[in-house]
């Protein structure tokens, strides 16, 4: 990655990275590793950190600035926020698919507006700019653009959620996701995931990404239960 470029990144995002690795490691996807033999990371473990990191900040903001709301409510616009739809629309918002490296499969396969790739991506960035300059500057980024969505009327298609409340309205009945397979190039990955309501499985989806899969899962468990979807 040029100097350049990443220069330009940073004063399209308002953060200054003291270091610069950690930034070219968000933009590194898994292919663009594999194909090169790299020894560095892809941006997975990032993408892993950033989900929760968001997590925390995306609920901290809820909690303090939408505490009219029940908490129902508080809940679907949040997941609404967080979602890889939005997270896709914020990544587009920064231009972040020009900066992210690929493999050649995956460029040729149009990676750069993959909505996953994307989504991971921005993430990782969050991670990144958390690590590199603590959660207040994680908070600050990740509030540029969670201020308006989260105050926008939001038509929710979260699978997760709705199948979250109807479950948690028994405390003895938990919920997980197992990843029960996955096939396919890295340009063209296909996951499959297991929900299971306490040892029964009770809906399989497949996706292009885990949390693709997840939603898929949770929408044929809620099927399966009836509710319309």
């Amino acid at each position: 990655m040029q100097k350049s470029e990443r220069l330009a990144f940073e004063d399209a995002i308002g953060y200054h990275f003291k270091n610069p690795d950690l930034l070219e490691t968000a933009f590194t996807h898994s292919s663009f590793k594999n194909e090169r033999g790299l020894r560095r990371d892809c941006n997975e473990r990032l993408e892993f950190l950033g989900d929760s990191v968001l997590g925390v900040i995306s609920a901290d903001y809820f909690y303090h600035n939408l505490n009219n709301l029940p908490e129902g409510e508080m809940t679907k616009r949040r997941a609404a926020c967080v979602c890889e739809k939005s997270l896709f629309d914020f990544a587009k918002e920064i231009d972040l698919g020009k900066y992210i490296l690929l493999g050649k499969g995956e460029e040729r396969n149009g990676g750069r507006e993959r909505p996953s790739i994307l989504a991971d991506a921005f993430e990782a960035v969050i991670a990144a700019i958390y690590l590199d300059g603590g959660l207040e500057q994680a908070r600050e980024f990740v509030l540029r653009f969670l201020k308006t969505a989260a105050h926008q009327s939001v038509k929710l298609n979260d699978y997760k959620t709705a199948l979250q409340e109807i479950v948690q309205k028994n405390p003895d009945e938990h919920l997980t996701y197992v990843l029960a397979a996955e096939s396919g190039p890295d340009h063209r990955k296909c996951f499959e995931v297991e929900v299971h309501l306490n040892s029964n499985v009770i809906g399989v989806g497949e996706g292009h990404s885990k949390k693709a899969a997840e939603q898929d899962a949770a929408k044929k468990a809620l099927e399966l239960m009836g509710v319309r979807t």
